[in-house]
This record gives C-alpha cells, structure tokens and sequence, in this order.
C-alpha cells in the first residue's frame, strides 16, 4: 500500500468527473490504494443523511479501496498532532503517518501544518 485517500477524493472518485483524478488512479496497481476507516466513516454519515454517494456505492467502493483499521499507533500520533476543534482531517492525518502513507486529498492547506506527513493532489 502506497496511498490514502482523503473523503473529499472519494467523493470526486464517485461522483464528480474529474479525469485527470480518475486517470492517476488508473494508473495505480492493485493493492496501492487504501481509505481509512475514518473516511469511510465519513462517507457512511453523508450517505445516511442522503448525501451521494449513496450507501450501496460506497461499499462496492470499498471492495475495490480497502477499508483500514484506525489502530492504537494512529491514536496516539493524533494525540501529538496539533489540535483543530472538530476536524476529522487529524485523524485520517495521524492514519496515513501511522501506516506511513501518502495522503491523497484535494484540500493541502487542511494538512499543510501536520509534520512529516506526505500529501498529493491528484486533481491538479
């Protein structure tokens, strides 16, 4: 495993068409990309609130993007992180650092302060 996916990519991934996202993703091989259980946590909530996408499309997602487990070790790099108020942003930060992971998200400016953590935009 190479790669996170923040939410907002995924969301993009599903419903937005965004080429050149979905074409960088081609380009990945089998096994290169991951979703923390943070982000499908996310997707879970917006789907049930009736956000796209919808339940049904998430989870075919994630036979395809593995959901991984949110451990004792990204628990405790959160703690460390620098603490924003209502952010799900550090723990899927304090993830992708545990599981040593670039973070593929559209939204850097959210990450840019977190210390040693790789980002990418693939929408660029």
């Amino acid at each position: 495993m190479k790669y996170l996916l923040d939410t907002n990519i995924c969301i993009l991934l599903l419903g937005g068409n965004v080429p050149v996202l979905r074409n960088r993703v081609e380009q990945c091989d089998e096994g290169e990309l991951g979703m923390s259980a943070i982000v499908f946590a996310e997707l879970a909530v917006g789907s049930w609130q009736g956000k796209l996408p919808a339940l049904h499309v998430v989870d075919a997602f994630c036979r395809w993007v593995p959901v991984l487990p949110f451990d004792e070790l990204s628990a405790r790099l959160y703690a460390q992180l620098p603490f924003r108020r209502g952010s799900f942003d550090r723990l899927i930060a304090a993830h992708a650092l545990s599981l040593g992971l670039t973070l593929i998200t559209n939204n850097e400016r959210d990450f840019a302060d977190v210390a040693g953590l790789r980002i990418e935009n693939w929408t660029l």
